[in-house]
């Protein structure tokens, strides 16, 4: 057998991975630390076919994959393969500011762990930029500002859960500072969801699409995460969706569909009430449903907005700290919560966080279909907007059909909206509860 001279480099690595595991072990063993070392760190040796930067003349690449699938190392590759061909001006793009830091840049598979040493950019958190040693300049931003990403220019751009960004225009003025350099490019790494920024680059010619699912990595997965996992989606459409990569379109036999959903982009009219509903999960632990948390109000013209979805997943008081800290953040008039799985200690929860809140306890004595249809031809009608967009919320909306549990934002944005805009519910006298 005849061994590489030092260094090892990607030119050996498909000779490599031809090698029986104990001929592979023994040529490893005798690797010098250097030579481990630039191993360690040859990404094209590690990588599937699928997660190296595609040949070929595109303007965005994109990754649509199950969880775990390794979206988030692929996309830190793609930016250290950019900065190392010279592009100088790099945009990060998450759905959040702490999602950028968490995950793009001091996650495992972040910025900061997947260089050699003398590669790894300087992390300014203060400036929201990691400065390579070469010179390149990446800056972070979250796709809940786009007036963030209005001026800066970019001559290429990691974008991570584009289908999860809650403001869909935060791509178009990401699109619009994405012109410096010969050759822009865009990577976005996401599950997919049936959203049209996702639709529109699927049916660009100028993208370049692989997809994945979670199965293709199960090598490098915890057995416990697939036992988990699989248990509990496969065979779902949800399952369909985040396991396989499948983008899941409307359940025709769902109350909602996508076109039902209008995202509210303007200036918000002033409302004459806000309510946060809630939905109170059963039990707390890794395997318990969230407590579904919804702020929606209404306006004078009798339309209705839902504002937030804070949904988690946590102890009663860590639920209850959330809602109570929602309710005060926008100025909400009551919480409405289901009781039907938790009676008075529902309520206790939330006054052990703050007594002085208002609170409305409701029960769902009618099955969920009655109480859900009235919402649903709000919707149809036009008369209810979402301020943004809430992908996990909607997804449930255009899943879930009479007859499955439902799901908890579902039941949380049906309590919300049922207290704010049907009539019988706002003439109830003595509903609502002070301390």
């Amino acid at each position: 057998m005849t061994q590489p001279q030092a260094p090892v480099t990607s030119l050996h690595c498909t000779w490599l991975a031809s090698l029986s595991e104990e001929d592979r072990t023994q040529v490893l063993a005798s690797l010098t630390n250097e030579q481990a070392q630039a191993l360690l760190y040859d990404w094209p040796f590690w990588a599937r076919e699928k997660q190296l930067v595609p040949p070929g003349d595109w303007r965005t690449w994109l990754i649509l994959a199950g969880r775990g699938w390794g979206k988030t190392r692929t996309g830190g590759e793609a930016v250290r393969q950019a900065v190392k061909e010279g592009r100088r001006r790099i945009a990060l793009v998450a759905p959040t500011a702490a999602d950028a830091r968490d995950v793009m840049v001091e996650g495992e598979s972040g910025l900061l762990a997947i260089g050699p040493p003398g590669e790894r950019p300087q992390y300014e958190p203060s400036k929201r930029r990691l400065t390579w040693p070469n010179g390149a300049v990446g800056t972070l931003f979250s796709a809940e500002d786009p007036d963030q990403l209005r001026g800066p220019q970019c001559e290429f751009a990691w974008c991570d859960e584009l289908a999860s960004w809650r403001r869909p225009e935060s791509w178009d003025m990401l699109l619009f500072g994405l012109r410096l350099g010969d050759d822009p490019r865009a990577v976005v790494t996401t599950t997919p969801r049936p959203t049209k920024e996702i639709k529109g680059l699927i049916a660009d010619p100028m993208t370049h699409v692989t997809t994945g699912s979670t199965y293709e990595n199960r090598e490098n997965l915890a057995e416990a995460f697939f036992e988990q996992i699989i248990r509990k989606y496969e065979g779902t459409r949800l399952g369909r969706q985040e396991l396989l990569a499948e983008i899941i379109d409307d359940n025709p036999g769902a109350l909602w569909n996508r076109g039902m959903i209008q995202i509210f982009t303007g200036e918000l009219p002033a409302l004459v009430r806000v309510v946060v509903g809630v939905d109170p999960a059963a039990t707390s632990g890794e395997d318990a449903d969230e407590t579904g948390i919804i702020v929606a109000g209404i306006a004078h013209n009798g339309n209705g907005f839902v504002l937030d979805d804070k949904t988690v997943r946590g102890t009663p008081y860590e639920w209850g700290r959330e809602a109570v800290a929602a309710y005060h953040k926008y100025h909400a008039d009551r919480i409405v919560a289901e009781t039907n799985n938790g009676g008075e200690m529902v309520e206790m929860t939330i006054r052990t966080v703050d007594a002085r809140v208002a609170y409305k306890a409701v029960h769902a004595s009618r099955g969920k279909l009655i109480r859900a249809e009235p919402i649903a031809a709000l919707y149809e009608q036009g008369r209810i907007y979402h301020v943004g967009s809430f992908p996990a919320l909607e997804d449930e909306l255009c899943q879930w059909e009479p007859g499955m549990e439902s799901p908890d934002r579902l039941d949380a944005c049906v309590w919300a909206l049922s207290d704010l805009m049907l009539e019988p519910e706002r003439k109830k006298p003595g509903a609502v509860k002070y301390a």
